[in-house]
């Protein structure tokens, strides 16, 4: 790459990022989420020179090598380790402005609307002294590791999907942390709560994500999330949050369900049901208890065949029970939208590798980042895959100039086809009329009203 294309994608991509922050109102945004300085350099310049690093090539070092650097590395690191910083807040802030000017206006009321929850690790492998650093399960490749479970919550609406709300989670056992927090945080601080957090269980703290997201008016109408938090406890306590779940279920003998009677594990209740011949995907369809000990709860759970092994099966629970088999494993589909996401930030955004901080105030500061450049990403890419996006700017931007322009260019082009069609087909011009009455009220409203324009100003 030469030098002069370098300087060029560097300079698009700071354009792009101080267009983004100035349509979510970073500035604005960052004062409630009491990210603020008293003196110094703004917060948002810091936020947005940390942001724009990895869509510029280059990590902090060479930036701040620079001559023209604003600041100083101990500026940033200072920003970055402040425990008084809402960063999560900041995040679900963006993203419920976000999703409520932007997104829901492109997706048709009848769509289902849905959050995502999922957990994948926060690898510090090669640290010794980051605070409260446990030993996690990867459960990709079944070995434990040094790091922390991200706990993840995110919004989809099935072509995209933004993040939220997260959790970084050491471990609740004493025993599997080599470190423990820095009791010198004032406990009055976001930050100490934030530590308080994750020494939770994880099936407490998704609980408290899903509250904290509806209460901040995120529309949705089902959780999804696999098969790793799938309790009938967990789903009560969503359920009480009056959304629905879609969850895929696993074998314990210690979840049981009531079915005609009887207390079954998952495998006695697949047993227990009517197959269906031949080799039809669903393979039963059953209605169950899931509140045998305390108050009712019921559910459909759905078994479907699985399509990499054929003799196996998947079991699918949903507790809205108006939904078919087909919408079910439909809108659980939906759930790899988060796996993306994981891929995408580890692989590309450089989550956990940009910043080698010891805090826990860093991780999560730095995590918070990372979210906000994929939910950057995710609105460029909905902006030129969704033609709607531009309908309300293009009548914003263009001059009546450059609509007469369009309009003439497509009645030069109708008129070209109206008479290539009189010649090829030897239409009548009752027929003719006709034809092009049908193809006008076809087009898009839009289209409508500059072809209408330009046979007015002709």
């Amino acid at each position: 790459m030469t030098i002069v294309s370098r300087i060029n994608i560097e300079k698009q991509a700071e354009s792009s990022v101080k267009q983004f922050c100035k349509r979510i109102k970073l500035g604005s945004n960052l004062k409630k989420s009491n990210i603020h300085k008293l003196n110094g350099h703004s917060c948002l310049s810091i936020f947005e020179s940390v942001f724009s690093l990895v869509f510029s090539g280059k990590n902090l070092w060479r930036y701040l090598e620079r001559e023209v650097s604003p600041f100083q590395k101990d500026t940033v690191y200072r920003f970055l380790n402040n425990p008084h910083y809402n960063w999560r807040t900041l995040l679900l802030q963006v993203g419920v402005w976000l999703i409520n000017s932007t997104f829901l206006p492109l997706t048709s009321s009848e769509r289902e609307k849905v959050l995502i929850l999922d957990d994948s690790v926060y690898s510090r492998d090669r640290s010794k002294s980051v605070e409260l650093l446990a030993k996690v399960l990867d459960h990709a490749t079944r070995r434990f590791m040094k790091g922390f479970r991200m706990l993840t919550l995110g919004w989809s609406d099935g072509n995209s999907f933004i993040p939220v709300n997260f959790a970084l989670l050491s471990s609740e056992n004493p025993a599997s942390r080599y470190n423990d927090m820095d009791h010198s945080i004032d406990k009055r601080t976001v930050g100490y709560r934030r530590r308080l957090e994750s020494i939770r269980k994880s099936t407490e703290v998704l609980v408290d994500l899903v509250k904290q997201a509806k209460t901040s008016g995120i529309q949705a109408e089902y959780l999804l999330f696999d098969s790793w938090f799938s309790f009938p406890s967990v789903i009560r306590n969503i359920t009480s949050q009056s959304i629905q779940v879609i969850c895929r279920l696993k074998e314990l003998r210690s979840i049981r369900f009531a079915y005609q009677g009887r207390s079954l594990s998952l495998n006695e209740l697949y047993q227990a049901v009517p197959k269906r011949r031949g080799r039809a995907r669903v393979v039963a369809n059953v209605i169950v208890d899931i509140g045998i000990h305390e108050k009712s709860l019921m559910a459909r759970i759905i078994f479907v065949r699985d399509r990499e092994k054929p003799d196996q099966w998947i079991a699918l629970l949903s507790t809205d029970l108006e939904l078919l088999e087909t919408e079910i494993i439909r809108i659980y589909g939906k759930r790899w939208d988060i796996e993306v996401f994981f891929k995408v930030i580890k692989s590309h955004l450089r989550l956990a590798k940009e910043f080698r901080g010891q805090s826990y105030d860093m991780m999560i500061s730095h995590t918070s980042i990372v979210c906000l450049r994929y939910t950057m990403l995710a609105l460029e890419s909905r902006q030129n895959l969704d033609n709607r996006t531009i309908g309300g700017m293009f009548y914003d931007c263009c001059d009546e100039l450059q609509d007469i322009k369009l309009a003439t260019a497509l009645q030069l082009i109708l008129n070209s086809i109206q008479n290539a069609l009189k010649v090829a087909l030897g239409l009548s011009e009752n027929k003719f009329d006709e034809l092009y009455r049908f193809f006008f009220n076809s087009l898009p409203l839009s289209f409508q009203r500059l072809l209408l324009f330009s046979e007015c100003e002709s």
